[in-house]
């Protein structure tokens, strides 16, 4: 064993040998990125499967452990080929927009994702809790022509008012039993199909997949085109980039967000298991993470809220990843769970962009996410899309070979969204003088003051350190001479005994420089949240016409 290769095991801790690495002659991380860029990608989704198929075909590809079904690599590339060939016979062909919207993770979704992408199909997801108002947008939106989707939900499509001619109960296909005769079954159409299919005309590389659709925190959610090499890449990167053997991977986001897809996919590269709970549960997360020996999850803070456990350190993990944490809480993480836990940025039109290499333990509650990873490049720029100085704040932009056509149908967003080939993100960041790039806010999440910029996540990320502060956000409020003024929605920790707003303007004083300091303070039981969980600040700034009502005004000293 080499002295770099003894070094990393080291610091990964957890007992690892050579035989747990990918490369047991391990390099710097600048040196895997070149191998990941140099290998070509699968043409397809599919071809990542049948790779696996071949190699290890009785070896557990998921495992959705709350409804008892595992399968073997060979299992699930016999039930895609069986669901591609009986999609096939309905009429779904290369280029045919399939809605997909199903209750919770179960298999029928990753099964018809990777069917439709070896048909050529595109699969447009669907949040399982979309009202029939939104599911007529996307529909049309997105021109879809069929529709899968959960017997659960069946009144969600009944309810549509706009219900395009094309998609006619011919072109529903329910995942569970419908009384409606009309109506396809899921498991009748891959009961109906042959194992053997080849695809006619397989879809290559460049070849759409997904519209996926943003959570709309501005206004209509927007489709992104993604194509097969979008999730090809971003899964290859995250199974190769540490240079690790994650055999078992957990996925409890929703399937219809990007994350378990290429996190499917991952697990396909590492030739692993992806455990797939049902749904996301904060509570039951390091219950799960110990009984399947995960190595290899994403980490939210909401997880470390909870109160410590006395098995937290006994697990498997060798990475999770973090996003957006607070870099206070960085080390604190790391000790109590007994792991390497490193910031990753990335975003549904662009996948995975930078991310923290594991040799980086210097960089631990530095804040920063990391640098770009393989097939990316980033700069930060000025509005006119030139390059600022290192330490200036500017909007980071993103290019690679496998980011974003567009956005479907929306021509003028398309062009809004990019400077040339850099994907404009929206997100101010400064970059350093080693070339780690950190985040400070949101573009349209800043609120201006007597002239001065202010980022509501630097206000938030202080805020939430204050004693008795559960979760906060910041929004601006007009003001008459100023142009705005700051103000916390603060959520507390204990509803029953709130901080006092005073003791929180005091905290908040001792922390900003005085124009950042909250003028207004507001105490609420909820935020209003977007479907991927996100504070949906849009619909509390439209809760009321006086958005100063019902706060404490901490220069009247007084509740307004």
């Amino acid at each position: 064993m080499d002295a770099k290769t003894s070094s990393i095991l080291k610091i990964l801790g957890k007992n690892l040998q050579t035989s747990d690495l990918i490369d047991a002659h391990i390099r710097d991380p600048k040196a895997r990125q070149r191998q990941i860029e140099s290998e070509p990608l699968p043409a397809n989704i599919t071809q990542v499967l049948d790779e696996a198929a071949a190699e290890i075909p009785d070896q557990t590809a998921w495992h959705f452990f709350e409804d008892g079904v595992a399968e073997t690599y060979r299992q699930v590339r016999d039930n895609v080929n069986r669901l591609t060939d009986g999609l096939y016979k309905l009429g779904i062909r290369k280029g045919s927009h399939v809605g997909v919207m199903i209750a919770g993770n179960v298999a029928a979704f990753p099964t018809t994702w990777l069917a439709l992408g070896r048909l050529g199909a595109i699969m447009v997801p669907i949040n399982d809790r979309y009202s029939s108002n939104e599911l007529d947008y996307i529909i049309n939106d997105s021109d879809a022509e069929w529709l899968i989707i959960d017997v659960q939900l069946l009144t969600c499509l009944e309810g549509m008012a706009k219900r395009p001619e094309i998609l006619s109960d011919q072109h529903i296909i329910t995942v569970g039993n419908s009384s409606n005769a009309a109506y396809h079954r899921h498991a009748d159409v891959m009961a109906g199909g042959d194992a053997s299919f080849v695809a006619d005309e397989p879809p290559g590389p460049e070849d759409l997949m997904n519209i996926q659709y943003t959570s709309g925190t501005t206004g209509f959610p927007k489709g992104c085109m993604l194509r097969h090499s979008y999730w090809t890449g971003i899964a290859k990167v995250a199974a190769r980039r540490d240079g690790l053997v994650y055999k078992n991977i957990l996925a409890s986001t929703p399937y219809y967000y990007m994350d378990p897809q290429w996190l499917t996919l991952m697990a396909f590269y590492q030739r692993g298991t992806l455990f797939v709970a049902r749904r996301q549960s904060s509570t039951r997360f390091m219950e799960w993470v110990r009984r399947y020996n995960i190595h290899f999850c994403l980490f939210n803070e909401m997880f470390y809220r909870h109160a410590p456990h006395p098995e937290d350190r006994q697990n498997a993990l060798r990475r999770v990843n973090i996003y957006g944490l607070r870099k206070e809480l960085h080390q604190d993480l790391q000790d109590r769970f007994n792991v390497q836990a490193r910031e990753a940025f990335g975003m549904t039109e662009i996948g995975a962009s930078m991310f923290m290499p594991l040799e980086a333990a210097d960089m631990i509650g530095s804040g920063s996410c990391g640098m770009p990873c393989a097939f990316r490049e980033c700069r930060v720029v000025d509005e006119h899309g030139h390059d600022v100085p290192d330490g200036e704040i500017g909007e980071l932009v993103v290019r690679g070979p496998n980011i974003l056509l567009g956005y479907y149908n929306k021509p003028e967003a398309t062009r809004d969204a990019f400077f040339g080939d850099w994907f404009r993100t929206g997100d101010l960041f400064r970059r350093d003088g080693r070339g780690y790039f950190y985040i400070v806010g949101r573009i349209k999440d800043m609120i201006r003051r007597n002239g001065e910029n202010i980022s509501a996540r630097e206000v938030e990320s202080v805020i939430a350190q204050a004693p008795g502060v559960g979760d906060v956000a910041a929004i601006p409020v007009p003001h008459e001479t100023r142009g705005e003024d700051v103000k916390v929605y603060v959520i507390p920790e204990q509803p029953d005994t709130p901080p006092a707003a005073e003791d929180l303007i005091a905290f908040a004083q001792d922390r900003l420089a005085p124009f950042k300091v909250p003028r207004y303070v507001e105490f609420v039981n909820k935020f209003p949240r977007t479907p991927s969980g996100k504070i949906a600040k849009n619909i509390i700034k439209a809760a009321k016409p006086d958005l100063r009502e019902g706060a404490w005004d901490s220069e009247e000293k007084r509740q307004r």
